[in-house]
């Protein structure tokens, strides 16, 4: 009778220890806080309940949070297709490899503060590069910090731009793992090249892209800086996310308590989307 070592535990029980240590008492004290209100002195009120329901009921939650998953399904629909057709045009072998992998890894190098402030730079309407060029030169007429349609395509162009490579580099991964047997055989069948893609590449590269997804999906859903440094929310609210409205809540007007019923709430969508999006694209799989 074979019997499995659980010996292995011990070196990943620091890890799970620094981890719960960092993510649950922080989660307590979010918890404490959307229960109770607070106005200095370390002295509470007990709430109850009554920030999540008022959260609820909420239009400025509601269009802050329509505005998240606008975001959010809008980059998933532009970078994982041109994520992976940019794979698929890479090289597999000889010199110009590490040099496409190299570009695709640089915009993710950058901190996420920089690039809200390159782009930042790059759009103003008459100091920034591109902006000049749209407004002067094309007779584009193009403000970000005045036009709400603008702010959203300089932001969703420039989350695209920082975050497409990522799905780039997840897809080749999936892609050069396939067998140039599957290719021979493909060839002496005769299949067209969409043929190839849709029954060789694709099914082979469906692990990676789920990892893509999901991963895509909570950093845009949660993403922060970038448009923060970018627009600041505005025009108005336009481009206010969820996450900017929850730190304005919490640090601008200092409302704990709102803040963290919010806080718990947004963890909350993040894990049942997530869920589901993970159930929904492994489900044939388990099958």
């Amino acid at each position: 009778m074979k019997t499995e070592n659980q010996k292995a535990w011990f070196f990943v029980l620091p890890v799970l220890l620094l981890v719960a240590f960092n993510a649950l008492i922080p989660m307590m004290t979010v918890v404490n806080y959307s229960v109770q209100e607070t106005f200095g002195d370390n002295v509470f009120f007990w709430q109850g309940l009554d920030w999540f329901e008022q959260l609820l009921r909420s239009e400025r939650f509601h269009a802050s949070l329509g505005r998240q998953f606008l975001f959010t399904g809008i980059i998933l629909l532009i970078q994982i297709p041109l994520g992976v057709v940019i794979a698929l045009a890479m090289p597999r072998q000889g010199f110009w490899v590490p040099v496409c992998l190299v570009l695709m890894a640089l915009p993710m190098l950058i901190p996420w503060n920089v690039v809200g402030a390159m782009w930042n730079i790059f759009t103003l309407p008459d100091i920034g590069l591109v902006g000049y060029f749209l407004n002067h030169t094309l007779g584009i007429t193009y403000d970000m910090t005045q036009n709400p349609l603008a702010a959203w395509i300089t932001i969703i162009v420039m989350d695209v731009w920082h975050w497409t490579s990522l799905v780039v580099l997840l897809a080749y991964a999936g892609l050069v793992s396939i067998p140039d047997a599957y290719y021979q055989a493909a060839r002496i069948d005769g299949a067209s090249n969409w043929s190839v893609f849709r029954f060789i590449q694709l099914p082979k590269m469906k692990q990676v892209l789920t990892i893509a997804i999901l991963l895509r999906f909570m950093d845009s859903f949660n993403i922060y800086t970038e448009p923060f440094v970018l627009t600041g929310g505005g025009p108005g609210n336009s481009t206010t996310l969820l996450s900017i409205d929850l730190v304005k809540i919490a640090l601008g007007q200092f409302d704990l308590g709102p803040a963290a019923a919010m806080s718990l709430i947004y963890f909350a969508i993040t894990l049942l989307v997530s869920w589901l999006f993970y159930t929904l694209m492994t489900r044939n799989d388990a099958k």
